[in-house]
């Protein structure tokens, strides 16, 4: 959804969810246009195409937000999240996480004596692939950023 940048929108936005008992999986907030005021929020939701034609419906009328888009109704669409994923370990374990992470397209941006930071971007099927995999090489900690979308196309927000 597009809406504006001002404090207590994404409150509003949560409160509805909460309050009628829908779960949110993943979400993301950023501004996307300074000068508009303008806000961007991804929710990852699931529900009956029913339950989610009413989420849309209630959140359409919340005076602070524009719109509100159903990419994964509406077409092609690309979404994406990052991970950072810390590893720890010695010998085969490091070089096995390494060798996984090339696989992975993954970046090494941090990086000790024992232990590996990697960054990953993806859908979230190949994160969960990764992350999956690097439990038995000593996976310490995971920080996910939550779902971002767009859709496909010269048709705009």
């Amino acid at each position: 959804m597009l809406v504006d940048d001002e404090p207590g929108v994404l409150a509003r936005v949560v409160g509805l969810f909460s309050g009628r008992g829908y779960n949110i999986e993943s979400l993301t907030v950023a501004v996307v246009d300074h000068e508009e005021g303008l806000s961007r929020i991804t929710i990852v939701t699931s529900g009956t195409p029913m339950v989610i034609e009413q989420i849309k419906a209630q959140l359409g009328r919340l005076v602070p937000i524009r719109r509100v888009h159903d990419l994964t109704a509406e077409g092609p669409h690309i979404e994406r999240e990052l991970v950072l994923i810390k590893v720890i370990g010695k010998g085969d374990d490091r070089v096995e996480s390494l060798r996984i992470a090339d696989i992975f397209r993954a970046r090494v941006v941090d990086s000790t004596t024992e232990s590996f930071v990697f960054e990953v971007t993806g859908t979230t099927e190949k994160l969960d692939a990764f992350i999956a995999l690097m439990k038995p090489l000593g996976l310490a900690e995971v920080s996910r950023t939550g779902v971002v979308a767009i859709a496909r196309g010269k048709e705009g927000f």
